[in-house]
């Protein structure tokens, strides 16, 4: 499709998205970066106001969220919820990360399943002149969380894994990559994107009161293996996988997750600066899916940011 043919999308995005929103924008001529005033009342509700609303009529609009916290999740949902009611042709939300996916199942009754309360948050969009909202999630934890949406809003899931072959292909020893899932459940989610590169599975196993890594299948000796992951908390199973890997002779270990959510600034175990820990990951891959992370490990190794930016613009225009 020519780019005089695609549609003219305004964009809108929360403070912490700036950087990325502008990234988005760079990557398109026909789209527009749209501002908001984010401001509170002295009773630390949000007072918020939506700049040339009135231009929006007839038009294609975004917004790119970032739900870090739940203290900006309120502020959020109410621009959601006014702007498709502003008579735009139509309405596309951009939540890169869906952060209580993996809350997505009960155990034992009690258990509150959060993924599907935030899903049926944003299932109430209200409907624009053109239709349920499309809703655009990259590497949800688990692809059945599609049914956890009502017919209000289009889920679109994309994935950050084709940043990482691209990347991948780019290094020295392209030819010695091997991919490593840290369980069963990576493997499901992520091993037809990546079928052409050699595999390595590790599982957990209980060992009286722990929880224990081990190799289930492959062969990581002499290759670069990259442990390839949704999403990173505290990074545990990361280090222990890391060192079952090394224990098998592996040369190199990197990782890549899409979403590097990282609380407690837990990715400081990950820097080079720590002792021991350059033997440890050569590379460390996140996408800018949270926004704060990115800005937290700017410039340190053995990070890198592989940016959704070229294909949010690309999920705009579909």
């Amino acid at each position: 499709m020519d780019k005089c043919e695609k549609k003219r999308v305004f964009l809108f995005y929360c403070d912490e998205c700036e950087e990325l929103a502008r990234n988005v924008a760079s990557q398109s001529q026909v789209i527009t970066l749209q501002t908001i005033k984010w401001r509170s009342f002295d009773d630390g509700f949000p007072n918020i106001f939506i700049n040339n609303a009135q231009d929006l009529r007839g038009q294609h609009v975004a917004f790119l969220a970032s739900f870090s916290s739940q203290g900006v999740i309120f502020e959020q949902l109410s621009v959601i919820y006014a702007l498709p009611r502003l008579f735009v042709a139509s309405f596309t939300l951009v939540l890169p990360f869906f952060p209580t996916g993996s809350f997505e199942r009960m155990e034992e009754e009690g258990d509150v399943a959060t993924a599907f309360t935030l899903a049926r948050m944003l299932s109430n969009i209200p409907i624009s002149r053109g239709g349920p909202t499309s809703l655009v999630i990259y590497d949800i934890h688990a692809l059945q969380e599609r049914f956890y949406f009502g017919d209000h809003v289009l889920p679109l899931f994309e994935t950050g894994i084709p940043l990482l072959k691209q990347r991948l292909h780019q290094l020295p020893d392209s030819e010695k990559i091997v991919v490593a899932f840290p369980d069963d459940g990576a493997w499901k989610r992520f091993h037809k994107m990546l079928d052409h590169f050699p595999t390595v599975i590790c599982t957990k196993v209980r060992e009286g009161d722990k929880r224990i890594v081990r190799l289930k299948e492959g062969n990581p000796a002499g290759c670069h293996v990259v442990i390839v992951d949704d999403l990173v908390q505290s990074g545990g199973t990361l280090i222990e996988c890391q060192k079952v890997l090394a224990a098998h002779g592996a040369a190199k270990v990197s990782a890549y997750v899409t979403h590097g959510v990282f609380p407690k600034h837990s990715w400081e175990r990950f820097t080079h600066k720590n002792e021991g820990s350059e033997k440890a990951f050569a590379y460390f891959w996140i996408t800018d899916s949270c926004p704060l992370t990115v800005k937290a490990i700017a410039n340190k190794a053995p990070f890198e940011v592989l940016s959704l930016a070229g294909s949010i613009a690309e999920a705009l225009h579909i």
